[in-house]
């Protein structure tokens, strides 16, 4: 079975590395958000691609999801004596991803190419592509104000109360062939448990990536758990723009295109209210947080999807 995953954060990242392990990395393809993607003192900072990359490498730093394990912060501490911003934290091997991409950018590669490149070199074996080559930036309206991501996910930790979302350059962006291909040769699409708004939005919202959803088997797994999001705000957001933080509420968001919804076993209530929208319904455990138990979750949608017929 050939398999897309649709990721963003660390939840899309552990998702991902839950398919890459009982998967050939030839059945598995990885399209991540590039939404969250900024310039940070020069620099191409793709924060969901490098959590991606990885994850999916080995090397994530297991405390945070995010960044790599035992990284140190010389560089950062540098910054900061020079009365430079430091409220993005950048570790030192970090930076080096940052610095390579930037540098092959000004090359003239595409990002579809880079991220590739730099897969290759960290051991990574399934296909991960950026959603669209183009600059797409997520932008958070809010009671301060319109805010790029990052100011409202990092320096200000998500306080602002949100009214909705926008993303500059969407009108002149396209999927990026490599992830096009993906989607069309795709047998399963899953949409990992990342945030519906700010990590799937971005891939959903640009052209032509509905009507290759429409033409697929999907599945979504919840990234809300007894009305709370595991990691990040989702749930939060959700609240501030009127829904109930709910499983029932992500299913309906992606019920257009949608197949199969996976619950967590705290929601199982809410299955048979899934169904009655015409999708089926999966009931087990979606916490991630080891490399086992997310083999275990990948192999049971795989299962779940083969049952069907």
């Amino acid at each position: 079975m050939h398999v897309v995953v649709l990721a963003g954060g660390v939840g899309g990242a552990r998702m991902a590395h839950g398919f890459a392990q009982v998967l050939s990395p030839e059945d598995l393809a990885v399209i991540v958000n590039t939404g969250d993607d900024f310039e940070w003192h020069g620099l191409l900072v793709c924060p969901d691609l490098d959590t991606v990359m990885y994850t999916l490498a080995g090397i994530a730093n297991p405390e945070t999801g995010w960044g790599i394990a035992g990284d140190t912060w010389a560089a950062l501490e540098m910054l900061g004596r020079y009365g430079g911003e430091t409220w993005f934290r950048v570790g030192d091997r970090d930076l080096a991803t940052h610095v390579y991409r930037t540098f092959l950018r000004r090359q003239g590669l595409r990002l579809s190419e880079i991220t590739a490149r730099l897969c290759r070199a960290l051991g990574v074996r399934p296909a991960v592509w950026p959603m669209s080559d183009d600059p797409v930036r997520t932008m958070v309206d809010t009671e301060e104000g319109r805010l790029p991501f990052q100011e409202y996910f990092v320096r200000r930790q998500c306080a602002p109360r949100v009214y909705g979302f926008a993303w500059e350059g969407l009108e002149r962006a396209q999927l990026a062939p490599e992830a096009r291909r993906a989607l069309e040769e795709a047998e399963l699409v899953v949409i990992a448990p990342s945030n519906p708004y700010v990590s799937i939005g971005p891939i959903l919202a640009l052209p032509g990536a509905l009507d290759l959803l429409r033409d697929r088997t999907v599945v979504a797994v919840s990234p809300i758990l007894g009305g709370q999001a595991l990691k990040g705000p989702a749930a939060k957001m959700m609240a501030e723009l009127g829904e109930v933080p709910s499983a029932l509420g992500v299913a309906r968001r992606y019920q257009p295109f949608l197949n199969g919804f996976v619950l967590d076993r705290v929601d199982g209530a809410l299955a048979p209210a899934v169904e009655a929208m015409g999708v089926r319904a999966l009931v087990t455990d979606t916490v991630i947080l080891d490399p086992p138990a997310r083999a275990r979750l990948a192999e049971e949608i795989i299962r779940w999807v083969g049952s069907w017929g």
